[in-house]
Parts: C-alpha cells; sequence; structure tokens
C-alpha cells in the first residue's frame, strides 16, 4: 500500500478522458460528456470486483459510513458498537447521524472482541460495526451470529481492508452494508473518495439519492428528479472516479506485490521468538498492508519504538498505541465531548463518561503492537536492509532486559 506508489499512464489516460470533455460532476450534462460516465464504470467494476450486488461512490470513506448509516435508519438515539482502535472518522459518522459511538475492546485480531460486544448490549443497541483495521478483519461469524440473536445491523467499516477476504467473501460485502476508503494512503485512490456496498437494494437506492441531495436520479434530466427525502452533498467527481477506475484494474497486481513483500519481511521477524503476529480469524485472508506485530510487554515495545527513532528506521512503523488518530487514548476531543456545535444531551453524556471508562484489555494488546506498513515498490535488497536493521535493534533492545 499505497495504490499512488504505482500511478502511471492508466490513470493519465482516465483523467484525459474527463478533462476532454470537460464534464467533471458525476451526473448530467449528459450531451457534453459524450458517454463519459466513470462514476458509473467504477461503480460496476466494484461491484464486478468485490462480488457485491450494488455499490454508491461518496466523496470520501467518511461520508460513506455516514451515508450508510442512513440508509440503515441508524439515527438519534441508537447506539453504535465499535472498538477502541480505529480511526477517527468512524466515531465521527456516528456522531453525524445523531447517534452514540459505543467503544469497546478489542483482542488481537486488533478488531472488535465478541464478548465485549456481547456485554454492550441494551436496549439502544442498533448497530455493530467491526473495524477492520490494518488490512485484516474481525470475527464476523461471531459478530454476525450476535446480530442474528438481537436482531441487529451489522455494518463493515472495511475502510482500511480493500482486498481482504472471509470465507470466500470481500471484507465490506459481508454484513448488511459494508464501506471502502479511497483516499490518497488506501489500497485504491481515488485521492479522495469512498464507496457503500451492499446487496440490498433498500440501501442502494437509499445511498444513490442521499449523497445526492436526495435525488431520485429518476427524471429524464436532473431537473425532472423528484425528492423522496431530505439528503446531503456527499457526491464523488469524475476526476476522482477516473483514477479510482484505473486503480481498480490494478488491484490485483497490488495485492500479489502487497502479500510478497509483507511475507518477505515477516521472514526476518519470524527469527525473533520473542514476537509474535496479529491473529487472522480462521478463514480470513489478509490483504497484507500492514504487518502487525507483537512484543512481550508494552515496556519492551516502547524502547523498541525509541531505539528504532534512535536509529533512524522508524518511519513506516506505527505505534497506534501512542497515535492521535487511532486510538482511544489519544482521543481527548472526543472523551471531552470538544464540538464546534450543540451535540445532543445523550451524545455528549455518552462521551464524557469515556474519560472515566477503562479499556485495559485493549491497552494490554495495543501496548505491545507495532505495524509496519507495507510498499508496493520495495526491492528485495531494500527488504534485506530494512528486515535486517529492525532484528538487529530488536535483538539489541531484548538483550538489555
Amino acid at each position: 500500500m499505497p495504490g499512488f506508489e504505482l500511478f502511471g499512464a492508466e490513470e493519465r489516460k482516465e483523467v484525459n478522458d474527463v478533462l476532454e470533455t470537460g464534464i467533471l460532476m458525476r451526473y448530467g450534462f449528459d450531451g457534453p460528456r459524450k458517454g463519459i460516465w466513470k462514476a458509473q464504470e467504477l461503480e460496476k467494476a466494484i461491484t464486478e470486483t468485490f462480488g457485491c450486488n450494488y455499490a454508491q461512490l461518496t466523496s470520501s470513506g467518511t461520508a460513506a459510513l455516514t451515508t450508510a448509516m442512513y440508509a440503515l435508519g441508524i439515527g438519534s438515539g441508537d447506539e453504535v458498537i465499535m472498538p477502541a482502535f480505529t480511526f477517527v472518522a468512524s466515531f465521527e459518522a456516528v456522531l453525524s447521524v445523531g447517534a452514540i459511538p459505543v467503544l469497546v475492546d478489542i483482542d488481537e485480531t486488533l478488531t472488535l472482541n465478541p464478548d465485549a460486544v456481547r456485554k454492550a448490549i441494551n436496549s439502544k443497541t442498533k448497530c455493530i460495526m467491526p473495524v477492520h483495521m490494518c488490512g485484516s478483519m474481525a470475527n464476523l461469524d461471531a459478530l454476525s451470529a450476535i446480530c442474528a440473536e438481537h436482531n441487529l445491523i451489522l455494518l463493515e467499516d472495511a475502510c482500511q481492508s480493500i482486498g481482504g477476504t472471509y470465507k470466500g467473501k470481500a471484507l465490506g460485502t459481508i454484513g448488511h452494508a459494508g464501506t471502502f476508503s479511497f483516499d490518497f494512503v488506501k489500497m485504491i485512490t481515488c485521492a479522495e473518495g469512498g464507496v457503500v456496498m451492499t446487496n440490498n437494494k433498500e440501501v442502494y437506492v437509499k445511498s444513490d439519492g442521499y449523497t445526492d441531495h436526495g435525488h431520485d436520479h429518476l427524471g429524464v434530466d436532473r431537473g425532472a428528479d423528484l425528492h423522496p427525502f431530505i439528503g446531503y452533498n456527499f457526491r464523488i467527481s469524475e476526476l476522482h472516479a477516473a483514477v479510482g477506475l484505473a486503480q481498480i484494474r490494478k488491484l490485483d497486481t497490488f495485492l500479489t506485490l502487497q502479500k510478497k513483500n509483507n511475507q518477505s519481511l515477516r521472514a526476518y521477524l519470524e527469527t525473533i521468538p520473542e514476537i509474535s503476529f496479529r491473529v487472522v480469524p480462521e478463514g480470513g485472508v489478509d490483504s497484507c498492508s500492514f504487518l502487525s506485530w507483537f512484543l512481550p510487554t508494552t515496556e519492551l515495545t516502547q524502547a523498541v519504538v525509541a531505539a528504532m527513532k534512535d536509529e533512524g528506521i522508524l518511519a513506516g512503523n506505527f505505534y497506534w498505541f501512542a497515535n492521535n488518530w487511532h486510538y482511544i487514548s489519544k482521543w481527548d476531543h472526543l472523551k471531552n465531548s470538544t464540538t464546534l456545535g450543540r451535540i445532543s444531551p445523550e451524545q455528549e453524556t455518552a462521551l464524557l463518561q469515556l474519560k472515566s471508562a477503562s479499556f485495559a484489555p485493549s491497552d494490554a494488546i495495543m501496548g505491545r503492537c507495532i505495524s509496519t506498513a507495507i510498499s508496493l515498490v520495495w526491492t528485495e535488497e531494500q527488504i534485506k536492509d530494512k528486515g535486517e536493521k529492525m532484528v538487529a535493534v530488536i535483538r539489541k533492545v531484548l538483550s538489555k532486559n
């Protein structure tokens, strides 16, 4: 990852197709666009590539999550169970629809712990939202069973795991709906963009309308569209879709390179007995965008992070436990309910309660975890150099403790 590492003539060609027509908006202007419909082409490619019935492009992965929640009927006062390790966009989307994010512990899949999910369910729970972090997935069989038992929605935030699969199905296509992000550092990039995927026609129709101010897109022209409900503007542009169209055609190449480079680097770390690796649920296939690994204690992990920084090799190695964007320990703006406008009293109360909430099981996991981003363009010599330097630093730290 990410796809921008392999930009080329393919992306330029698709973008130039759009520029030559001058029609950058995905809707309307049927004549001048001369048959160029990049967003429609990309949506069709998404359904064919990932095996879902419907795909609705959006302006970002965050917009995709928000759209999916509205389309699934998630709203004011509803509780959405999600992991304490995710990107801030996940809880931002929940708050944006008036719902309440309920953060629970993870396990060594680096995603939702099903036991923690069960304990968090109450009469207000509407949705379970696993976030498939760093290329791999939650235990979807267990979570699907919980949803079926309690009549809950399963919404997959698969923004970080494009190309991963679970029991033969693409991540993002297993729940009632799923989302990808196509931002600049994702497996496939549009520069900015996202998608709602679903097998439910009603969810798709609502997503289609909501992203374009409630237009039903059934008129003979755009001006003849009706508005069955209030929507918003989460449209993707033709330029962004054009980039994504070129990228999705390269996905198999991206995944092949990523898996090869991931396995090559992992072979170096496997020579250290004290290192273990993130758990991939049985039947799951990691997209291999990250190599996530654990040391025995938080103290050792922090010492390794400091040593890698001193040696100038920390770049590309993420210590999420101390990261501002991805783990609850650093989300002071969330725990202090710091917003620019008023949120509901229910939301504010729930957020302020996070100040005193304990996430000790997650702390014990995240404190020991380092995730190494896998490049698509590494050479064998670069992997050898990186692997040997990382191993040398880790062994040096371990020998002192």
